[in-house]
């Protein structure tokens, strides 16, 4: 890892990722993510991983899930790798597209979303 990587984030984000993100990597992956919903509550976390921001907003992000009483069921998506999904995010369900971006979805339907330092887990619970 270069000097300026440990500064800014890098892009290692894959190796670090915590246990209980779900990847959404293709069109099926979130055809399942909006079927979930349907049962419970999920969010999609959508995160440029060359951005210093949203590396951040995602680190400050998990450690509320880690300290949380109850489990949620959140997705990732890695907007750099795969704009093509976040596009048809933002298409599909008729919100602008920002980066760091929380997404929550119930019943198919989006009910919540948040940007930047607003993204917090209270809400999704």
């Amino acid at each position: 890892m270069s000097f300026f990587d440990k500064i800014f984030g890098g892009n290692n984000q894959a190796s670090d990722q915590k246990s209980f993100w779900k990847n959404i990597k293709s069109e099926e992956d979130l055809e399942k993510a909006i079927e979930s919903s349907y049962q419970h509550r999920i969010a999609i976390f959508k995160h440029s991983t060359s951005c210093f921001i949203s590396k951040t907003v995602l680190k400050n992000f998990e450690k509320e899930i880690e300290n949380a009483d109850q489990e949620v069921e959140v997705y990732y998506l890695d907007l750099l790798a795969h704009r093509p999904l976040s596009n048809k995010i933002a298409e599909d369900f008729e919100i602008r597209h920002e980066s760091p971006q929380l997404i929550v979805i119930e019943n198919g339907k989006p009910v919540n979303s948040a940007s930047h330092q607003d993204i917090s887990l209270s809400q999704i619970v």
